[in-house]
């Protein structure tokens, strides 16, 4: 869907049922999903008033309502239990009392009030900042303990459905649509070799071992909001990707992509590992955040999780090289296979950590 133009923004945000005559409106954040926009309100004191306007990008999300009621229902729950109005998001209404306007063009807009004096950091710039982001999503799971996680849209079927992911990348690899496959043998029997593993989440949660909770399913650090004077943990934002899920995958992305040394497009694999450390501080961050609301076999789950969100990702990166880079942005032709491969080298640093790994997390069971 292309960008939507400055007469499209402006209609929307007469929709919404702001205080304060609007003053402005801005492009705000870098997102790479939806559009987003920050707008300014004069109030009748002189005070000004800020919100966040956003475009949902439907090319992703088939069913925007859908999206929007899951971040109602949560966001409402959340208003309930939470003690500081800043831990929570707060979606503004439109005039006819909706959570999101639907404008003639297709476009889906939603508001929320912006959160003043806050702060998102792209990465952390220190140890604490990342037991801060992982305080924020246990606290996440905590508040969120007692909520149907059933009652929520799938919003993206399969989403972390790793022996699904495995299924299309299969197929990817048996249609070699541009002839890559022969030159990537090694990344491909990377993945064929550990295929016993990826339904070992789904066959905990069908023993009774890893409960269905509400998931985030995007755990960046940029996903969280710090006071900007404290760096303390607020709230926990975009939340369009919240559905039924486990807890584990919610830690385990945040390790792939926080406890990395490199970042996820490095060349040189020297230079790629698990930060030991990092993972350290964030188990203790997220368990804290968590305060005793996992299961004791969750907890030990927590290292599982963290190799199958990397192992899945690779994939996903490897199945995309080999359809043609369809699906993820790229820019230049091996951007997929090089991003492939430092998920591939993070899961074999795990693995010869393994028992290290289960050891830090055994700490914290309460059994």
């Amino acid at each position: 869907m292309r960008k939507a133009d400055l007469e499209q923004i402006s209609n929307a945000v007469k929709n919404f049922n702001l205080s304060g005559k609007t003053r402005g409106c801005i492009p705000y954040g870098n997102g790479h999903i939806n559009d987003t926009f920050m707008v300014i309100c004069n109030e009748p004191d002189g005070s000004e008033h800020k919100y966040v306007l956003q475009s949902v990008n439907c090319n992703v999300f088939k069913q925007p309502e859908q999206v929007m009621e899951n971040i109602e229902k949560v966001t409402e729950y959340l208003r309930g239990v939470v003690n500081n109005p800043r831990e929570v998001l707060t979606l503004v209404k439109t005039f006819s009392d909706t959570t999101y306007y639907k404008d003639k063009d297709g476009y889906c807009w939603r508001m929320y009030d912006f959160v003043d004096d806050s702060i998102c950091l792209e990465r952390p710039e220190n140890p604490d900042d990342f037991y801060q982001c992982a305080y924020a999503f246990g606290k996440f799971q905590r508040y969120l303990t007692d909520f149907p996680a059933d009652t929520l849209y799938e919003t993206i079927p399969d989403f972390h459905n790793t022996p699904k992911r495995y299924e299309n990348f299969l197929k990817a690899l048996e249609q070699d649509k541009c002839g890559r496959a022969a030159a990537v043998a090694e990344e491909i029997e990377f993945v064929k070799k550990r295929c016993d593993f990826y339904s070992v989440l789904l066959d905990s949660h069908k023993a009774g071992k890893l409960p269905l909770r509400v998931s985030h399913n995007d755990t960046k650090s940029n996903n969280v909001m710090l006071d900007a004077a404290t760096h303390k943990a607020l709230c926990v934002i975009d939340l369009d990707t919240i559905m039924p899920g486990f807890s584990v995958t919610d830690f385990g992305d945040a390790i792939r992509f926080g406890a990395s040394t490199a970042s996820e497009d490095e060349k040189d694999l020297s230079k790629v590992n698990l930060d030991i450390e990092m993972f350290k501080i964030y188990t203790k961050g997220f368990l804290d955040g968590c305060k005793g609301q996992l299961q004791d076999d969750e907890i030990m789950l927590l290292p599982e999780g963290s190799k199958m969100m990397t192992i899945e990702c690779g994939m996903r990166f490897l199945a995309d090289y080999l359809e043609g880079d369809v699906y993820f942005k790229t820019a230049y032709p091996e951007h997929n296979l090089d991003r492939c491969r430092t998920q591939f080298k993070l899961v074999a640093d795990m693995e010869a950590h393994w028992d290290e790994l289960k050891n830090i997390v055994k700490e914290y069971c309460k059994g």
